[in-house]
């Protein structure tokens, strides 16, 4: 088995020399900085109203995909001439209560970066369910104030709770020294929460493997597929990633230099999972330098490997019109318009008007996945 990783290793070095020598993530903005930027946006508003004007707030609306561009190396990233903003007014019934969670989410940011504490979104939110409404609004509101203040997320002294987990050849001090064990071949440890905090990684992985689903990264762990293909790290958002599973992606990559691969459904959704670890996302734009992996490549399931390993007909599931007009919306993409070999799977998928789901592969045999499909996929260089 001395040669299994040959390709892995072949790949690791092209991607080694690709390396660009310039970092640039984006960098951990000071404590007083942070604060800066707070009193200058409370300042603008105290103006205002010792003018006797109502005050507004310009925010970038985060879900146009006319605010982001595509950019080869990083991924989507924020326009930097000519981006639409939103106005939030006080006076404006449509808007102040928005107004008004933003002005109270910066007054317990400011006191959690002047003190150097730290909390989590579900702190927050529970400390006045009643005002945020939901903790999905709490979560928007702060990405907002992330986006208009320019300072990363995890600069705020707020930190969301993980989903995701990891498993595989890995060791790792939190910031407040606790080692973190990923090696157990039969459980896995949840992502952290302060993935930034994260020091003195030891790892001799070959490759990183994406997983979309929680249910496959459970099958990977109960057929031991970190110990039948060691050294390796495997790792899962759940589906849609949190930014925790999509840094802490990015942390090992910068750390370790060696391949990423991702395993997602042989569906559009799959795909744009899959996107969302390697380019990004519109709505999270702001952060790309330190959110996306570009090197991600597509190991499986592709659409291709439905007729190649002839998957029973009846795991495979037509096409819906939600699936339709997601592929659409993939193809118009400049990320997957730049990619032949991604834009070749995308047309066959079309052509084929049926999906598969990673569990399909079950249908040929119990453990094919792990035992055949990814050992050989990894042994040949069956990624794109």
């Amino acid at each position: 088995m001395a040669d299994q990783f040959l390709e892995v290793d072949k790949l690791r070095d092209t991607l080694r020399e690709s390396l660009e020598m310039d970092d640039k993530r984006q960098e951990d903005i000071s404590r007083q900085d942070v604060l800066t930027r707070i009193e200058r946006v409370i300042q603008t508003i105290v103006i205002s109203v010792s003018k006797g004007e109502a005050p507004v707030l310009r925010l970038m609306n985060r879900c146009n995909w006319s605010n982001v561009r595509f950019h080869e190396s990083v991924g989507l990233v924020v326009r930097k001439a000519d981006v639409p903003v939103t106005t939030l007014r006080c006076d404006c019934p449509l808007s102040a209560t928005r107004f008004a969670l933003i002005l109270k989410l910066l007054s317990v940011i400011y006191k959690l970066v002047q003190s150097d504490s730290y909390a989590t979104k579900r702190d927050i939110y529970y400390n006045d369910p009643q005002l945020f409404g939901s903790q999905k609004n709490l979560d928007s509101v702060l990405d907002d104030i992330s986006c208009m203040l320019k300072v990363p997320r995890r600069s705020l002294h707020v930190f969301a709770t993980s989903k995701g987990l990891i498993s595989g050849d890995l060791c790792y001090l939190e910031e407040d020294g606790t080692k973190v064990d990923c090696s157990s071949s039969s459980t896995a440890v949840p992502v952290s929460s302060n993935v930034n905090g994260i020091r003195n990684i030891v790892s001799a992985a070959k490759f990183i493997l994406i997983v979309e689903k929680d249910a496959t990264f459970q099958r990977l762990l109960s057929d031991d597929f970190c110990t039948r293909l060691s050294p390796c790290i495997i790792i899962t958002g759940k589906g849609v990633p949190d930014v925790n599973s999509r840094l802490m992606v990015r942390k090992l990559w910068d750390t370790l230099h060696v391949p990423v691969f991702a395993l997602v459904d042989a569906d559009p959704y799959g795909i744009e999972i899959m996107c969302i670890y390697k380019y990004g996302s519109r709505a999270m734009a702001f952060e790309a330098h330190s959110l996306t992996v570009p090197s991600v490549l597509w190991l499986g399931l592709l659409p291709s490997d439905i007729q190649r390993y002839r998957v029973p007909e009846e795991t495979l599931i037509p096409f819906s019109q939600a699936d339709e007009s997601k592929l659409n919306s993939l193809r118009s993409r400049d990320y997957i318009s730049c990619q032949p070999a991604w834009e070749r799977e995308i047309e066959t998928m079309q052509r084929l008007k049926q999906k598969a789901e990673i569990q399909s592969l079950a249908s040929i045999a119990p453990h094919f996945l792990t035992r055949v499909y990814l050992p050989n996929k990894l042994r040949y260089g069956g990624w794109i």
